[in-house]
């Protein structure tokens, strides 16, 4: 996982880094037992250590702490917050070392932007704290937080919002507007990248599967054969989408039930042979006989059949945009990120 740069400072409520109760996960239950006999045990997660204000880099003697490196982190990684602050062991160093550079980035503008005079309309700032404090959910939870966070002091809630807001404002200026991608632009892009925008042929597709154990017996994959059988009744009798997904949770035995056995696209070329034969002999919403693909039975239900092709420019240029509006917002950062540290004295304890 690389970190990314984050967006904290549009967000006070994410660079404050309050302890509001996490929402529940997607439940994963399902689709980790169905993964119970192949996929082994995953390593211990590590844990996110709570702040002791301890300095963690000093940007031109302003001294940033592990309490800011915390806020960011959750804000890289908001699934550690909503999990007691559990990140898998692989990904901490990279992700704190990725907060890391976002604190001292973020400094780096704010003294810049102090520097050059940039300032926040007081109604502006007046709505964002406003804004801020009605995302507690009580009076008593706000006083709980402004304790543990800023030792009851309201004044430096204010000053770290009104910050947020100077940061935002400046990165508007320096880094925003200067990431603006135009239509024309996009387009020249499209016209020399042709490749980019072509498609293989693919097809969509339900399935419900039986398995064989590892090592089957003849006995194993009869009573395998046997199941498909009983199943294809019951699949032929579906009418729609739907009803063949639910099929599919509640009897086949490969993982795609838990998503009602959809496949979504799959290139011509990553489908066994005798599937590519099964489906290319069917319409959409016909139902093939049973498959074997190696040592187990299938049953397919086709959703779509899709030509080779390409992307019309009316079809790609909205993602296309954005994807170069991102690329380009990444490399005028990272050209801010090193001009301001040229001329800054900049210190990681």
């Amino acid at each position: 996982m690389k970190p990314q740069p984050s967006h904290s400072i549009l967000i006070p409520l994410a660079l404050l880094g309050i302890a509001l109760p996490a929402l529940a996960p997607v439940s994963t239950a399902q689709l980790a037992a169905s993964h119970a006999q192949t996929t082994p045990a995953a390593p211990q997660p590590a844990r996110i250590i709570a702040p002791l204000d301890k300095p963690v880099a000093r940007v031109n003697g302003t001294v940033l702490t592990d309490r800011d490196l915390l806020r960011e982190m959750y804000t890289l990684f908001p699934y550690a917050r909503q999990h007691n602050g559990e990140v898998p062991p692989e990904m901490v160093p990279e992700l704190r070392a990725g907060a890391l550079q976002m604190i001292v980035f973020e400094e780096l503008v704010y003294q810049d932007a102090v520097e050059r005079g940039v300032t926040v309309r007081p109604t502006k700032l007046e709505k964002a704290e406003t804004d801020f404090r009605a995302q507690f959910s009580t009076t008593d939870q706000y006083r709980d937080f402004l304790r543990s966070e800023f030792n009851g002091s309201e004044k430096a809630l204010n000053q770290k919002i009104r910050r947020s807001l100077v940061i935002e404002a400046a990165l508007k200026s320096e880094v925003d507007s200067r990431s603006r991608v135009t239509l024309a632009e996009t387009r020249a892009y499209y016209d020399k990248n042709p490749a980019r925008f072509e498609y293989p042929e693919a097809f969509a597709f339900q399935t419900i599967s039986f398995l064989p154990p590892d090592k089957p017996t003849a006995r194993n994959l009869a009573e395998a054969r046997k199941r498909a059988e009983n199943a294809l009744e019951q699949a032929k009798a579906t009418k729609n989408y739907e009803q063949f997904g639910i099929l599919a949770e509640k009897i086949s035995e490969d993982d795609y039930r838990v998503v009602m056995g959809d496949h979504k696209a799959v290139e011509r070329s990553q489908l066994a042979p005798q599937v590519v034969e099964a489906l290319v002999a069917i319409k959409p919403g016909e139902i093939t006989t049973i498959i074997k693909v190696e040592q187990a039975y299938t049953i397919i239900r086709l959703i779509q059949h899709i030509p080779a092709g390409k992307r019309t420019f009316d079809q790609a240029k909205g993602p296309l945009r954005k994807e170069l509006e991102k690329r380009k917002t990444e490399e005028v950062r990272a050209a801010l990120d090193k001009r301001l540290r040229k001329s800054a004295k900049v210190e990681e304890l």
